[in-house]
């Protein structure tokens, strides 16, 4: 894939990062170019996250995810955004093993893409990569909390800190080490609100939170849950459109009309030049 020249957005790293405690940041999903066109106007920052393996691709997580499919979704999201941010999620292996493996990875994805940013999931045991990589001039957003990488060594995607505080102390260690670390926002996912309030006020950079309540410093959601396109609604998830059952009855409505052969009618048919049938007549 040909590189994509990098755009500066009017939402920059600096920018983002200066609103710790300010403006609430709007963060969402999106995969395409048209999405992004649509969602740009009113989002400060669009993740292109590895969650389309499951949206987008029917994949049962985000695991199986490449980089090869993050970058070419990423390159249609940048393109089609003038003012949010870009951050791309790397994908699972493509980090882990080592800060120079995660740095040729974040290279490539920033250069055959455009957006400004990668996001990797981990707390501690990452702040080394986090740190090697924004030595380097590479932004990075931290990912802490739930962590859907890690969903085979985790069994589940149940949220945290909500039965008592005794895993408390090690998100917030994550948490500050991520920033410690160089990152310039943190998503904080799945956690009780009480331990949400804890890892935004002990950290300097935005937490932008993914059921992890308005304590945050800005906000996420997978598109296709907002707009009701996804069978499954987590809890944290409010729905604001049914753009599933609006598809489902047009496809309906679409197929009735093809079968009683209503569909295409004379406003939707191209005509024989000098035919001066009217529009949806049935001339001589």
């Amino acid at each position: 894939m040909s590189a994509q020249s990098t755009v500066v957005k009017a939402n920059t790293v600096p920018r983002l990062r200066a609103r710790k405690g300010g403006e609430p940041i709007v963060c969402l999903t999106a995969y395409t170019a048209p999405m992004a066109q649509l969602l740009d106007p009113h989002a400060d920052l669009l993740l292109v996250g590895d969650s389309l393996g499951m949206v987008v691709y029917g994949l049962p997580s985000t695991v199986p995810v490449t980089i090869d499919m993050m970058i070419a979704h990423g390159a249609a999201v940048a393109r089609g955004s003038t003012k949010a941010l870009v951050v791309i999620d790397m994908p699972f292996g493509t980090y882990e093993e080592s800060p120079a493996l995660a740095y040729r990875n974040a290279v490539r994805i920033l250069q055959e893409t455009g957006a400004s940013a990668v996001k990797l999931e981990g707390g501690v045991v990452m702040a080394e990569t986090i740190r090697f990589l924004t030595a380097r001039g590479i932004p990075v957003m931290g990912h802490i909390g739930l962590l859907p990488q890690s969903v085979n060594a985790s069994g589940g995607y149940a949220a945290l800190g909500t039965k008592d505080t005794a895993g408390w102390d090690a998100i917030i260690a994550d948490a500050m080490a991520v920033a410690d670390a160089g990152a310039f926002s943190i998503v904080v996912e799945a956690v009780s609100e009480p331990l949400a309030v804890r890892v935004t006020e002990s950290v300097d950079v935005p937490t932008i939170g993914i059921g992890a309540s308005a304590a945050c410093d800005g906000q996420v959601l997978v598109i296709d849950d907002m707009l009701g396109m996804s069978n499954r609604t987590p809890k944290f998830v409010k729905r604001y459109a049914e753009l599933g059952v609006a598809i489902g009855e047009a496809a309906a409505a679409y197929a009735a009309e093809v079968r009683g052969r209503q569909f295409p009618s004379e406003a939707y048919t191209y005509r024989l030049k000098g035919d001066n049938r009217g529009p949806g007549g049935t001339g001589t």
